[in-house]
């Protein structure tokens, strides 16, 4: 096994989900192409200068965007959730937050300007601030750090705006019969989450949260004296444990091709992120 491949136990966790061809000539080793992936994921290197061993650097790109615009790796991931889910092995002690993420100029010469399709976003999730052009990952994870949902934005877009539709990915299937697990004990945020819309959602679905108040919120329910109600409930205890999602990115950025975003597409993207996130689980059970 070379740096940056697939031990044999990640395999083992990760071959089963990978599709086969039933008909036509025969294809390149799957490991072989998937520790491909994996080593141009974790260096950032570009496609064409793959070693040698890894087979054509064709094979490598064209089986990597089949996987990413069909979501092979966020199937996979999904699956590998259920498997540690039916061991009774997840913290569902939910923490959210995001990422923001530079883009190479290489990502963003797309080409497809006003063009628009079912697999693509027009703006590619890509978004220009004072920076430069930016991507944002929005990321939410179980108790001991490991990726439960994934959201990829242009990098000015709010995380409040964005939270709802994370947790609303958080969909962890059942082995056996019953619908998946969405619903979290508890989620921890910090105060780009504490708009009333957003704890207004937590207490509807009857899922418990901390997230601390923002100072011109306080002001203004101070304000408005008894009309502004009671301050919301804070645990300071369990909000310590919010460094687990920023432990997490942590993780995620040891993939330099996750750290700096040189993929054009969002789908291609995303399955970078996915398959990152499918390594964290497959490196903690």
């Amino acid at each position: 096994m070379q740096r940056h491949e697939l031990t044999d136990q990640e395999w083992d966790l990760l071959a089963p989900h990978i599709p086969s061809a039933a008909t036509g000539r025969p294809r390149a080793d799957d490991r072989q192409v998937i520790n491909g992936m994996v080593h141009k994921i974790r260096t950032g290197m570009p496609w064409r200068d793959l070693p040698h061993r890894y087979g054509p650097w064709q094979t490598v790109y064209t089986r990597f965007r089949r996987y990413a615009l069909s979501g092979v790796f966020y199937q996979a991931l999904q699956q590998i959730q259920a498997q540690v889910d039916a061991a009774d092995d997840i913290d569902w002690l939910v923490q959210i937050d995001s990422s923001i993420v530079r883009a190479h100029q290489h990502a963003a010469a797309t080409g497809r300007k006003g063009d628009t399709s079912a697999d693509e976003p027009d703006d590619e999730a890509l978004g220009r601030s004072r920076g430069g052009l930016t991507t944002k990952i929005h990321l939410a994870c179980d108790g001991r750090g490991r990726p439960l949902a994934l959201l990829i934005t242009p990098g000015q877009r709010h995380d409040g705006v964005c939270a709802q539709p994370l947790l609303e990915r958080i969909r962890v299937p059942r082995l056996g019969p019953g619908r998946p697990r969405c619903r979290p004990d508890h989620v921890i945020a910090d105060k780009a989450y504490s708009s009333r819309g957003f704890p207004a959602y937590l207490r509807k679905r009857g899922i418990g949260h901390t997230i601390p108040e923002k100072a011109d919120q306080q002001r203004h329910r101070h304000n408005r004296g008894r009309q502004g109600g009671r301050p919301p409930a804070f645990d300071r205890e369990t909000y310590r444990r919010r460094n687990t999602v920023e432990r997490c990115f942590n993780r995620l950025k040891h993939f330099r091709g996750i750290t700096t975003r040189y993929d054009k597409t969002t789908a291609s993207y995303k399955a970078a992120v996915s398959l990152a996130s499918l390594l964290l689980w497959a490196r903690s059970v």
